[in-house]
């Protein structure tokens, strides 16, 4: 008797909703076990339920990402169950206030920087070994524009600084793994019909905006074992593969 092949796991942060949820639904669709991490208890039950309903499985963890011991367990506990992982996106994010930097209260800096930055380096310090078991460990961290336009938009300050943050550790990262079958890569969406975009543009109309679901499916290439591109920004409105830098 042959046994069935392990099946891919994918960790999706800010899972419940937007881009999270049009990923891991997505991930579902191509057959991969899909833990989902968000904030949102019920939120994350109605995605458990969706991807039932497409015949996939999900785990959920629901939890605050500037809440690190957790994520410290979760690697044990990813470990113990399937000694692997397959996908991590690291997608889950907040705005924080738009205003200038002298204004920003301190614990609204500290609030950005620890689930926008430091929650991405505790995932990657508590799954790294896991990924690297994988053999075909695939990393995406979500990003945005706003990294590369500081000097055009002011009162982005806090967003636009810990996007290029996080820019510097995926580039770190993707250098690091380079010989060991993991691949790091940055996706940029840009503007989408998302609650985050609703917040920061409360003027726009969201129907002129593309969807996260658009994006999901572009994105899932980047995520399949067959993909090799490494230290690559992907980025989505030019639908374009570049090099770690600015994009057009």
């Amino acid at each position: 008797m042959t046994s069935s092949p392990s099946p891919r796991i994918a960790l999706v942060t800010g899972a419940s909703r937007g881009i999270g949820r049009a990923l891991a639904l997505e991930l579902a669709r191509d057959g991969v076990h899909v833990v989902a991490l968000a904030r949102t208890q019920g939120a994350l039950e109605e995605l458990d339920d969706e991807i039932r309903g497409l015949g996939g499985e999900a785990t959920l963890v629901p939890c605050d990402l500037a809440d690190f011991d957790a994520l410290d367990r979760l690697g044990a506990a990813l470990f113990t169950r399937w000694g692997k992982l397959d996908i991590f996106v690291g997608n889950g994010g907040v705005l924080g206030p738009l205003s200038p930097l002298a204004h920003v209260d301190p614990k609204d800096w500290d609030r950005v920087v620890a689930v926008n930055v430091t929650a991405n380096w505790r995932l990657i310090r508590s799954l790294d070994p896991l990924l690297r078991a994988s053999g075909a460990g695939r990393v995406v961290f979500i990003t945005s524009g706003a990294a590369h336009r500081a000097t055009m938009k002011p009162f982005w300050g806090p967003y636009a600084i810990s996007k290029a943050a996080l820019e510097a550790m995926a580039r770190t990262y993707a250098a690091e793994t380079a010989s060991d079958g993991v691949t790091a890569m940055l996706a940029n969406p840009g503007p989408l019909r998302t609650r985050m975009r609703a917040q920061a543009m409360p003027g726009e109309d969201p129907m002129t905006l593309r969807t996260p679901e658009e994006f999901a499916k572009k994105c899932l290439a980047l995520l399949t074992p067959q993909w090799r591109e490494s230290a690559r920004l992907y980025d989505f409105p030019t639908d374009r593969l570049m090099d770690f830098r600015a994009p057009a």
